[in-house]
C-alpha cells in the first residue's frame, strides 16, 4: 500500500496539482473503493491549512471529512464516526506532534517555497490513515 500512496500522491500533486486534503480524500477514496462525489472535493478546495492560513491541517481535514462518508456508508452512527473522528485527531496529534499546518509546514507558504513541500508528510500522513481506518473498522 506504501507504494501506491507515494505514487498516487506524487500524480495527484504534480499532475493535477491539488491540495492535500483533496490528496487525502481522493487517496483514501480510492484504496477503500468509496465514490466520493466530486462536490464534495471542491468543498476541500481550501482546506491546505484553511487556505495557506496555517491553522488546521488539510491531511487532518480531508481525512475526517472521508471517515464521515466512509462510516456512514457502513452504517455507523452520528455518535461513533464523531467519536472515531475523536480518536483519529489525537492518534494524528501523537505521531505527528501536532494538528496544525503551522506547526507541520513551520516556513509557511512562500512564493519561494518549493512546490508540493508537503509530499513526503502527506504520503506518510495518509499511510497513517489508511492504517487507522483498517484498524477502527475491525
Amino acid at each position: 500500500m506504501k507504494e501506491y500512496i507515494i505514487k498516487r500522491v506524487h500524480e495527484l500533486y504534480w499532475k493535477e496539482d491539488i491540495n492535500c486534503a483533496r490528496t487525502a480524500l481522493v487517496c483514501l477514496s480510492e484504496i477503500f473503493k468509496t465514490a466520493v462525489e466530486p462536490q464534495t472535493i471542491w468543498s476541500a478546495v481550501g482546506l491546505h491549512g484553511a487556505g495557506g492560513y496555517r491553522a488546521q491541517c488539510g491531511l487532518v481535514e480531508g481525512t475526517l471529512m472521508f471517515i464521515g462518508i466512509y462510516l456512514h456508508r457502513k452504517g455507523k452512527t452520528e455518535d461513533e464516526i464523531v467519536s472515531v473522528c475523536y480518536n483519529f485527531a489525537s492518534a494524528f496529534d501523537r505521531m505527528f506532534g501536532s494538528l496544525r499546518c503551522f506547526d507541520l509546514r513551520p516556513t509557511g507558504f512562500l512564493e519561494s517555497d518549493p512546490p508540493h513541500m508537503c509530499e513526503n508528510l502527506t504520503c506518510k500522513g495518509i499511510e497513517f490513515a489508511y492504517q487507522y481506518i483498517l484498524d477502527s473498522t475491525k
